[in-house]
């Protein structure tokens, strides 16, 4: 036998070798196809919802639509300027309580509860807070605020809505503050600053950035919730008063509302609504986007 011949065990290896690659590029590129099928399928569905969204909410969008209150069952014309103003004033109320509560509680956990059992415990209520429809905390408010007062108030659809917010704010703000580099720190404490002082100064300024997207992402979040309000605020087709006592005008329920009625003219507001919140949704997702920017460049 020539000693300088091939063994068969090289060969045989080397043609099992081929197959393996060849049957690799195979499944590559079979999970690259489906992968830009689900890709191409999920863009043809939301660009269609979006495109929809667009004509129908743009025959809508008139200057008496930024006006005039919501008409009556029947009418002709009105705006949606109550629902307007209701929902930013439910909307700002909450996130002005959830702010404090959400970076004081991830400030907590992300210095001073780093490995302990009662951080522990917060983290998972957080997280259960996280996922939790947002219609049991409606119900929740509901027991809470309103068959204790009697009636329906803007004070509890924006304690339903701050409910919402807080865990998005305490867990943005937790990572956000994790992400510091410890050396900051570090130093601060050995310029001979307590840590009240050294939180205050150097991480709250260092995760300033991604706090603040955080608050804005929350924002994001209630700006559209209706089946809190469902429960809290309701709805009516007039000014609210001042104290905010009663049902509230507000842009999620209207639109629940004018959506499921038989009149054109309500359901012509109901897509400039729609329209209009998912313009502002789409907005405050481009802030946060620019918000965070310096944060990752750092």
């Amino acid at each position: 036998m020539d000693a300088t011949a091939p063994l068969p065990a090289l060969r045989t290896g080397a043609a099992i070798g081929g197959r393996v690659r060849s049957g690799r590029r195979v499944a590559d590129r079979v999970l690259r196809t489906g992968c830009l099928l689900a890709t191409l399928l999920g863009a043809l569905v939301l660009g269609s919802i979006l495109l929809m969204l667009i004509v129908e909410g743009l025959k809508g969008f008139t200057p008496l639509l930024f006006t005039e209150p919501t008409p009556g069952p029947g009418s002709v014309g009105g705006g949606i300027a109550n629902a307007i103003l209701g929902s930013l004033v439910m909307t700002l109320i909450g996130i002005v309580i959830a702010t404090p509560i959400g970076v004081m509680a991830g400030t907590f956990l992300a210095e001073y509860g780093r490995t302990s059992k009662v951080a522990g415990v917060i983290r998972f209520l957080n997280d259960i807070l996280l996922s939790a429809p947002s219609i049991l905390i409606g119900l929740f408010v509901y027991t809470l605020m309103v068959r204790p007062m009697g009636t329906y108030s803007g004070w509890a659809g924006a304690v339903a809505l701050a409910i919402i917010a807080t865990p998005v704010i305490v867990r943005t703000t937790e990572d956000m503050m994790r992400l510091v580099p410890g050396t900051l720190r570090e130093a601060g404490a050995a310029l001979g600053a307590p840590a009240s002082t050294v939180i205050v100064s150097v991480t709250w300024r260092a995760a300033s950035a991604g706090i603040v997207t955080g608050i804005i992402l929350a924002l994001a979040r209630i700006a559209g919730e209706t089946a809190p309000l469902l429960f809290t605020a309701l709805n009516n087709n007039s000014w609210f008063n001042a104290n905010l006592m009663g049902g509230v005008a507000n842009l999620p329920v209207m639109i629940y509302q004018f959506a499921l009625s038989p009149y054109p003219n309500w359901q012509q507001l109901a897509w400039a609504g729609a329209l209009l919140i998912t313009m502002t949704i789409l907005a405050l997702s481009v802030v946060a986007r620019i918000v965070i920017k310096p944060q990752r460049a750092r």
